[in-house]
């Protein structure tokens, strides 16, 4: 099974999907949904709503409450792209200018709040306390997640640790909430509810690490962004850590002042580093032992195409180029 054969299995679910988002972000205030309609508009491969969809029809689900469900974690997710360009300086996602390059910084800003408000309000709408309970705990632990990159950007020094708390929370507990909402909605129990929650998180922990691995082996074209941005807004992720413990003292001192510098002047020789280290390699086999401890969440689930369509996602994750 493919990418896209998951995505036709859930055809029908994702275009119900598209409707509610634009159904939803809706309103009388047209530079709202100018802006929000530049962002979904931009497509992007969707795999946050995917996988809410695909694990409500893994558990059972009949109904099409999950097609809201999905349609909150996008909201959030573009909520979270509106504020991190701005807070990053980006220009470029997906390939297009930034909504912050486009409007301004004020208007994406503004338009996040409305998008993560309105997120609340669908919430709200499906009247079960538990998937309150769930998401609200989830966008604090996002929000938290972003101060901790602020904290560890331009510190040479950030361990192991610190960047995975880091991508727990601002990129995992986004795909671990979806995928543990979908099973609540199907009332799955308490059993398959927790599988599906580690299911996410370690497929959301496998998806950051090879998009850290591309941001030094892609392209602009395939990644829709521009090499090396993560250096350029001095953020230390994995392969740079790597790199920086297992290099020569001169590649040391050269991945050092180019995070603290927040500089691409020595893009060339850091990715060099980063190669002859083994730093991407390093981090492109810890996504597949999360792949992998995905994929073994999934044994609590009945056989199915949909368990299949969960497990040929966590193995797109790791496999992608862009």
């Amino acid at each position: 099974m493919s990418f896209e054969s998951v995505k036709a299995l859930v055809g029908d679910d994702l275009q119900e999907v598209d409707r509610v988002i634009r159904r939803r972000l809706s309103s009388d205030v047209a530079l709202i949904n100018q802006v929000a309609e530049y962002i979904v508009g931009a497509g992007g491969k969707r795999l946050r709503p995917l996988v809410v969809v695909a694990v409500a029809r893994a558990c059972g689900s009949t109904g099409e409450r999950h097609a809201e469900a999905a349609a909150i974690i996008e909201f959030i997710h573009t909520a979270t792209l509106l504020h991190d360009d701005v807070v990053d300086g980006s220009k470029l996602r997906r390939g297009r200018d930034t909504a912050n390059e486009v409007w301004g910084n004020e208007a994406s800003v503004l338009v996040g709040d409305y998008v993560y408000s309105r997120a609340f309000e669908m919430m709200a709408s499906l009247e079960n306390m538990r998937i309150m309970d769930v998401m609200a705990s989830a966008t604090n632990r996002i929000a938290e997640g972003e101060v901790l990159q602020l904290l560890n950007a331009h510190d040479a020094d950030t361990t192991e640790a610190r960047y995975f708390e880091v991508i727990y929370r601002k990129t995992a507990k986004l795909f671990e909430s979806g995928a543990q909402i979908a099973a609540i909605l199907a009332n799955s129990g308490a059993t398959i509810e927790s599988a599906m929650a580690r299911y996410g998180r370690h497929l959301g922990t496998a998806f950051q690490l090879i998009d850290d691995v591309l941001d030094y082996r892609s392209d602009s074209t395939e990644l829709g962004k521009n090499l090396g941005d993560d250096l350029a807004e001095g953020k230390p992720t994995l392969p740079l850590i790597y790199a920086l413990k297992h290099g020569s003292q001169p590649q040391q001192q050269i991945i050092r002042a180019s995070i603290e510098a927040g500089s691409i002047e020595a893009l060339p020789e850091i990715t060099a580093a980063i190669e002859s280290t083994g730093g991407l390699a390093y981090t492109a086999r810890l996504a597949r032992q999360e792949a992998a401890h995905a994929i073994a969440a999934l044994a609590e689930l009945p056989d199915s195409a949909y368990k299949e369509a969960l497990r040929e996602l966590a193995d797109f994750a790791v496999d992608r180029t862009h």
